[in-house]
């Protein structure tokens, strides 16, 4: 129980640095484009990446581990940054907040599938709670007819519901911060010449807060604040952990307030209670693996 707690604790750490994401991505795609935010975080976090993992020798993980570590890649490191960094080109920060907080149920789905967790319908009811509730949210602010922007947002959250599930099964045996770091190791030499290309000399005179944007997103975002999340999924298990992630879009909204200057209305704090709520509920909810109950009846396994 301690185990599980101390996970659910670093996801809310976690959660808490990657709600800071859209916010930083929305200041730095002005004055450095798409492509330099989306990958180029990932090149710059490569360089402290690297340096960790020949400080701490660690071992090249075996070629089954690095299929996982593609999956990882693709939508941690190259989809997800990269499709975010297009839609925030044009949607404000709190319609890109609300469309992500459908990540959870994406997470609790692929997780089913790819580290044979099962969750009960009591968890199932509040991640349908909570997924309405941000429903209702987006219907109301008038998001419901869908852009291009929107449906690059909807397949990042697939893309990253897949790496975040993966990602927690492959930490239990690999290492929580080992999962990001060489899942950043393979996708940035692909992405260094995009990323030169797309550098204008325009870009040394970006203002401070660009800056302080773009190297939150390439230390925290693309790094540390993994290490936090993935080492919380090993913990705590992948479904359950992955409720926090419904708290997300309102600290999104609130950062945005902070930062962007983005109005906070008494309907969206509402809404926050109704998914925090639903929070509590699906953290205490129970999530057995597959196979559970034909190990508690050998009669129904024979």
């Amino acid at each position: 129980m301690q185990r599980e707690k101390f996970g659910l604790l670093l996801g809310l750490l976690g959660v808490i640095c990657f709600s800071l994401t859209l916010p930083s991505t929305s200041i730095a795609v002005e004055y450095f484009g798409t492509t330099v935010v989306g990958l180029g975080r990932t090149v710059v976090a490569a360089i402290l990446v690297a340096l960790v993992l020949i400080v701490r020798k660690e071992k090249l993980p075996s070629l089954r581990q690095f299929k996982s570590l593609a999956i990882v890649a693709l939508g941690a490191v190259l989809g997800f940054p990269l499709l975010t960094s297009w839609a925030m080109e044009s949607l404000p920060v709190s319609h890109g907040a609300v469309e992500l907080a459908l990540l959870p149920l994406a997470t609790a789905g692929f997780a089913m599938f790819r580290a044979g967790e099962v969750p009960s319908i009591k968890f199932w009811i509040s991640s349908v709670i909570g997924s309405l509730a941000v429903i209702m949210y987006a219907l109301h602010l008038g998001f419901g007819q869908l852009q291009f922007a929107d449906l690059a947002l909807l397949a990042a959250v697939i893309i990253l519901g897949l790496s975040y599930a993966e990602g927690g099964r492959l930490a239990k045996e690999l290492g929580s911060w080992q999962v990001i770091a060489w899942a950043i190791m393979i996708g940035a030499p692909f992405f260094i010449i995009p990323v030169g290309l797309n550098l204008t000399t325009e870009m040394i005179n970006a203002p401070f807060q660009a800056w302080i944007s773009f190297i939150y997103l390439a230390v925290v975002s693309q790094f540390l604040a993994y290490v936090a999340w993935y080492s919380g999924m090993a913990m705590g298990g992948i479904a359950r952990v992955s409720q926090i992630q419904y708290l997300q879009p309102f600290l999104m909204i609130l950062f945005a307030t902070v930062f962007l200057g983005e109005s906070i209305t008494f309907f969206t704090i509402v809404i926050a209670l109704i998914v925090v709520i639903s929070v509590i509920l699906g953290k205490n909810a129970p999530v057995s693996k597959k196979g559970d109950a034909l190990e508690e009846n050998p009669v129904k396994r024979a």
